[in-house]
């Protein structure tokens, strides 16, 4: 059922709701076979932009084009797209098949035909014994693959997806998230991906594209926006960061210099900026060298132990590894004393974090 992918070319593209614009002149393009996600907080504009591919909602302004042609101007069932909708959008007084051949009879399908893919439907998203099943009699988990079965049932060259895990729970979202990758590669299509959980992201996309209030404000590989954001709301939103106060000689109130800390390419630092540093990029031990703190909270959480720290009148957050190689791990406690160092090459410097942009 291996389907070659379609380019999807966004150029341009604005759209507001009265006085809020959800668009402000977005362009992207993403390549055949691609796997992208859009990601941001809510009101980001991500679900709005994948309604405007689909052509449920119309621009203002700005191209859409799907492999090489413009298709602005279409409805959605001529755009050659496959849609998983968050809510899955089936009908339950249909059976799983019923519900798989309804968008092949709409398209004038024969029946011969349809049965044949159907059953090759089933046995993509592994559901071959469920057919004659009632959507009522099935878990979340399957409900969702029936859902992807129907979008890519008439072989899209692109499928459009507005968060179709959101509605199970944790270790199944995460159990789906390893079986829609897989499809993806064995389908060969071209997914567009709406999400508002960075970790969903990271994990399945070859590349995501972060908005806030209806800009696109970094586009790349999930570990360059995790290893190099291009600013402050993108360090915030793209896992944990910590900022802190910085100045000519360092960050406010510690005495240890960040020379050897900054990563390569990072700005200087500057009064009025901020440094930012990852949870997991510093260490801390029981002597010196380093900058002196204190265990304000800790919590562990299996596989690491979360710190809340103070040193230098700033807080900070940090994240140990709670095992290690000789067979356990120090777990710090509220009130103990530590030193702390940043790892080389990992801090970077920021414009501070605009308040209306926090997420």
């Amino acid at each position: 059922m291996r389907q070659a992918g379609q380019p999807v070319e966004i150029q341009g593209l604005s759209k507001r709701y009265g006085r809020l614009r959800a668009l402000d002149d977005v362009s992207l393009a993403v390549a055949p076979g691609e796997f992208l996600a859009l990601l941001g907080p809510s009101g980001s504009g991500k679900s709005t932009m994948l309604m405007t591919i689909a052509g449920f909602e119309r621009a203002d302004s700005g191209r859409i084009i799907i492999g090489g042609r413009p298709v602005d101007h279409l409805p959605p069932h001529q755009r050659e797209i496959g849609m998983v909708f968050q809510r899955y959008a089936l009908f339950p007084h249909m059976s799983v098949s019923e519900n798989l051949a309804y968008p092949l009879r709409r398209r004038g399908v024969t029946e011969g035909e349809i049965l044949r893919r159907v059953t090759e439907a089933l046995g993509t998203v592994r559901l071959d014994d469920l057919g004659s099943r009632s959507i009522d009699a099935l878990s979340g988990g399957q409900q969702q693959r029936v859902a992807l079965a129907r979008a890519i049932i008439f072989r899209p060259a692109v499928l459009l997806m507005d968060e179709p895990m959101s509605a199970l729970d944790r270790k199944l979202r995460q159990h789906m998230q390893l079986e829609l990758k897989q499809l993806h590669q064995e389908l060969g299509t071209t997914i567009i991906l709406v999400t508002h959980d960075q970790e969903e992201a990271l994990s399945m996309a070859d590349r995501v594209a972060l908005l806030n209030h209806g800009r696109l404000r970094q586009v790349g590989a999930p570990a360059e926006l995790y290893r190099r954001p291009v600013d402050a709301f993108v360090a915030d939103f793209i896992g944990r960061t910590n900022f802190l106060s910085v100045d000519h000689s360092g960050v406010v109130g510690f005495s240890t210099p960040l020379a050897g800390a900054l990563a390569p390419d990072s700005a200087a630092p500057a009064p009025g900026k901020v440094l930012g540093i990852r949870p997991e990029h510093m260490t801390l031990s029981d002597d010196a060298p380093g900058e002196p703190c204190r265990v304000i909270q800790a919590s562990f959480g299996g596989a690491q132990q979360v710190l809340l720290l103070a040193a230098g009148g700033q807080q900070l957050t940090m994240e140990l590894p709670s095992w290690n190689s000789s067979g356990g791990g120090r777990l710090w406690q509220p009130g103990e004393a530590g030193f702390l160092r940043f790892l080389p090459g990992t801090a970077r410097v920021y414009d501070p974090l605009d308040t209306q942009e926090t997420v």
